[in-house]
């Protein structure tokens, strides 16, 4: 499970966000970007001795100077729910041949008619 798709999992729903400088926010989650800079709403900012609270409407905070994130245990059984769900998806499909090449790769072989094995620049001098 990557970090950043279980933030995106995580829109609309509520969240604990602690900086590194030790303040915390509380809030819903509005969105995310590919830096992990999020944007909340609601917010509750508690000051790193904890004896001072805010009350915010909308709160930024910069990807870079997030320590640590609680999301709630649903978005993440969601997720993971999600994941299983694309590895069966997967699974289904079998056993059929994908990728590069393999059989009928018409007429004269592998490297096409007359061009040789490709070692070295053919035998004429």
């Amino acid at each position: 499970m990557l970090p950043l798709s279980l933030l995106r999992a995580a829109v609309g729903h509520p969240m604990f966000v602690e900086l590194k400088n030790g303040e915390t926010f509380n809030g819903h989650l509005v969105s995310c970007d590919a830096w992990m800079n999020i944007n909340i709403n609601q917010v509750i900012c508690t000051s790193r001795n904890g004896d001072k609270f805010w009350e915010i409407p909308e709160c930024y905070i910069r990807g870079n100077t997030i320590k640590y994130l609680r999301i709630p245990p649903e978005v993440i059984a969601k997720v993971q729910e999600e994941e299983k769900d694309q590895k069966d998806k997967f699974n289904k499909k079998g056993n059929q041949k994908g990728g590069r090449g393999g059989r009928g790769r018409g007429m004269g072989g592998g490297r096409g008619a007359g061009r040789g094995t490709g070692r070295g620049r053919g035998g004429r001098k």
